[in-house]
């Protein structure tokens, strides 16, 4: 098993990973995972905690090899409509709740919840459940829910 405590994030000049890591969202936030590449790879993650993996990060090992980060296709919720109103109270509702969520234009995803599924549709979304990888937004302190307050 080789030991990874290096996220180098996204990078292009690499030519040569030893191994893929097809991981869910729910996996890419640990700090602490075993786990195993596509090509049978034994990896243990010892993370920054707080800290997200994205899909296409690219992890070093203590011993030198690179690692590709690939997020795992899971079961979502899809949510769709024309009217940037409706999208926008969709999008607050879902932040109150702060619940991670996947923004395009005027579409947006989250992991499987019916009760969720239920609130976009009656607040007058198109609602799907569907499979993909799932990539929410990182939030503005990108790694964890934080309060600042300045008194």
């Amino acid at each position: 098993m080789i030991k990874i405590e290096m996220n180098l994030g996204h990078r292009h000049d690499i030519e040569q990973f030893a191994g893929e890591l097809l991981l869910s969202y729910d996996q890419r936030k640990k700090g602490r995972l075993h786990a195993e590449t596509t090509n049978g790879l034994e990896v243990g993650l010892f993370l920054e905690r707080g800290k997200v993996l994205r899909d296409g990060d690219v992890l070093q090992s203590n011993s030198g090899e690179y690692i590709l980060v690939r997020a795992s296709n899971e079961q979502l919720t899809e949510g769709r409509c024309e009217d940037w109103l409706t999208f926008s109270k969709c999008c607050y509702h879902l932040g109150n709740r702060h619940v991670p969520i996947e923004i395009e234009d005027r579409v947006l995803r989250l992991q499987s919840d019916h009760i969720l599924k239920d609130m976009l549709a009656q607040l007058g979304m198109e609602v799907r459940e569907c499979e993909g990888p799932f990539n929410p937004e990182q939030g503005a302190y990108s790694g964890g829910h934080h309060h600042h307050h300045d008194h």
